[in-house]
């Protein structure tokens, strides 16, 4: 009796659930924004996230005697937004070229290299969702959410009704008060929070604004220090330089879109600053794969899928992401300008 013709593919291992877990346990590749674990990720069951804002009303409550009735309180406005989470399919294609050889024909044995190819595919297309992930949180942390093609998503100073703030720091003049700068920014800050908590500020800047802040009359010793103690240690004086109550960071993020174009993460001559250490106002939604196995149930980070071709002509391979990055409290993100 003649061997049957064995499918690979279709032993345990591949399945929607295998494959989903398998691409989540690899390796994350993310930028620095990734890293810092600012946007930490939150699994919900449906494709679109309704976002409340309550206007607390904070006051000072007058004494009473003893016995009187307390102050009313008051309870502030409510306000519901709606964002639909973006949609990110990504496929690829591997053809029996590339698993020629390692199994008999006709035989079921000798499968387990099948899952090293597999899991290089998973790798590289992981990768590119780790580097769309970044832009987008990136364009979250300025309060423009952007496409792969430029084109807005969302800007979330629009969708609060906020005003952006932009402070200039006019670097190029040698007498401006930087350190004040910074404190204008913090304040800003600060006076935004509305109820939630920081540990203190950082700000992520294109080179053309770390060298014009590092190199200013006022505050070049400050970075020879800071520069030496690093030196020392054997660290990039570029990945925390503290002044003004800021941390500066060098940010050097760029991705090439599908017609080849170079998007820098951050324009240059600019710097952009957020509280850091608050309880939730920063999140990555993560929504549930367009799936009939995964109608329902509770977003992760990254989906894969397999089928196998036509006349059994190689497999298709399909991942997919759904995150939206948010800011829920926009005022606290500021623009800073060398000029």
């Amino acid at each position: 009796m003649p061997d049957l013709i064995v499918d690979p593919f279709a032993a345990d291992g591949y399945s929607v659930a295998e494959l989903t877990a398998a691409i989540n346990i690899l390796p994350n590749q993310y930028g620095l924004l990734g890293q810092k674990n600012l946007f930490p990720d939150q699994g919900v069951r449906t494709r679109t996230i309704v976002v409340e804002e309550r206007n607390g009303i904070l006051n000072l409550l007058q004494t009473q005697p003893p016995g009187s009735p307390g102050t009313q309180n008051k309870m502030g406005k409510r306000t519901v937004r709606s964002f639909a989470i973006p949609h990110i399919p990504h496929d690829d294609t591997i053809l029996p070229e590339e698993y020629q050889g390692i199994r008999a024909f006709g035989t079921g044995s000798q499968v387990d290299p099948l899952a090293a190819i597999v899991n290089d595919h998973l790798q590289n297309m992981k990768a590119k969702h780790d580097l769309t992930r970044e832009y987008l949180r990136m364009g979250a942390l300025k309060g423009i959410i952007l496409d792969a093609d430029g084109s807005t998503l969302y800007n979330l100073y629009t969708e609060f009704g906020i005003t952006a703030k932009t402070v200039s720091f006019a670097l190029g003049t040698a007498t401006t008060k930087v350190r004040s700068k910074c404190l204008e920014v913090v304040r800003h800050i600060e006076d935004n929070l509305k109820g939630e908590v920081m540990t203190g500020v950082e700000c992520l800047c294109d080179q053309d604004f770390f060298d014009a802040l590092i190199s200013h009359a006022l505050v070049k010793e400050a970075f020879a220090n800071h520069e030496a103690a690093i030196d020392r240690l054997g660290g990039d004086p570029r990945k925390g330089f503290e002044f003004g109550g800021i941390r500066f960071v060098e940010y050097r993020g760029t991705a090439t879109d599908a017609n080849g174009t170079a998007r820098k993460f951050i324009a240059a001559d600019q710097a952009h600053f957020y509280p850091i250490g608050t309880m939730n106002t920063f999140k990555t939604y993560n929504g549930p794969a367009d799936f009939l196995e995964t109608a329902n149930t509770v977003g992760v980070p990254y989906y894969a899928k397999q089928e196998v071709r036509k006349f059994g002509r190689g497999l298709d391979l399909h991942t997919q992401s759904n995150p939206l990055p948010l800011c829920h409290r926009p005022a606290v993100l500021v623009k800073g300008t060398v000029a």
